[in-house]
């Protein structure tokens, strides 16, 4: 049940250790949070390896036991279905685990989720009290809340750093894995932000070929007003580490074009990134234009 990060990553695990697998979802794609090609994409791999895909769904009721015989009813575009399985994953999101802490006798505050409040040093409405990871509301990835205690780390020695303008980057680990970094086209569309998109299938890239691994893309955002990368998302081989030198690059500040004019070694998946920024940008102005003519 989920077809978010841990649905999606799971459901290929399973798949590949021998089972038969079915991805339940309410929303009409895959990972419907990310752009409609990223959507496709994941959902043409998960289809391709022989997983079931049912979305579009509400769950009604749940019965039986996990590991041994368990029964899920749910709609359908107004038909009730049933499906029995063996083993059950439930993979709908998380709820802080705040409760019963006895916070509200420390002053500690939480939000109508559950979430601790934290200023953006990551202190709580108590004096000498932080919170830090996912029970304090950060993004939810490992690597999030190793920032947030090097962010406690360097308050509570006499430092001032700040969890506000922090670049959030995050890998699906699905075969072949999908990285991204900064805005993405539904986000920029969704802000008003107008950009130019690059993009290149995984078959652009050398050492993809080499390795037999083709499958994906590669899209960049870049600013129209300005040479500045706005994101970066790849769905191929290894693409966590190809993000990796797109993010140091936005950490830098650094214009695309150094990106497209470097001598990056050959043949590495990071050489990719040069026919992607030598690609033809298509231009995405988004600002609404209003005509009059006269009487």
């Amino acid at each position: 049940m989920g077809g978010g990060y841990i649905g999606v990553e799971l459901s290929q695990a399973m798949r590949r250790f021998g089972s038969k697998v079915t991805v339940i979802d309410r929303n009409e794609r895959l990972m419907s949070r990310e752009d409609k090609d990223v959507c496709e994409a994941l959902g043409n791999l998960l289809a391709d390896e022989g997983i079931e895909i049912v979305l579009n769904a509400r769950i009604k009721r749940v019965s039986g036991k996990s590991g041994e015989s368990a029964s899920i009813v749910f709609e359908q575009n107004g038909t009730e279905k049933s499906l029995t399985c063996s083993h059950l994953l439930v993979a709908t999101g998380r709820t802080p685990n705040s409760e019963g802490l006895g916070l509200e006798l420390v002053g500690v505050e939480v939000t109508d989720r559950g979430y601790i409040k934290v200023n953006e040093r990551l202190q709580t409405t108590a004096p000498g009290i932080w919170a830090i990871g996912e029970v304090a509301g950060s993004p939810q990835f490992t690597h999030i809340s190793v920032d947030d205690f090097r962010v406690v780390h360097a308050n509570l020695t006499g430092g001032n750093r700040v969890t506000t303008g922090r670049e959030v980057p995050y890998c699906l680990f699905t075969d072949p894995e999908l990285a991204h970094i900064g805005l993405s086209e539904t986000e920029a569309k969704a802000r008003g932000i107008p950009y130019r998109l690059f993009k290149v299938p995984m078959d652009a890239n050398l050492r993809a070929r080499t390795l037999s691994e083709t499958r994906g893309f590669m899209k960049a955002l870049v600013a129209t007003d300005s040479d500045r990368i706005l994101g970066f998302t790849g769905f191929g081989v290894d693409a966590g580490e190809i993000m990796a030198a797109v993010q140091v690059a936005i950490i830098a500040g650094l214009p695309y074009t150094k990106l497209r004019d470097a001598i990056l070694t050959h043949p590495t998946l990071v050489e990719g990134l040069i026919p992607l920024f030598s690609s033809v940008a298509e231009s995405h102005g988004l600002a609404e234009v209003t005509t009059t003519s006269a009487a």
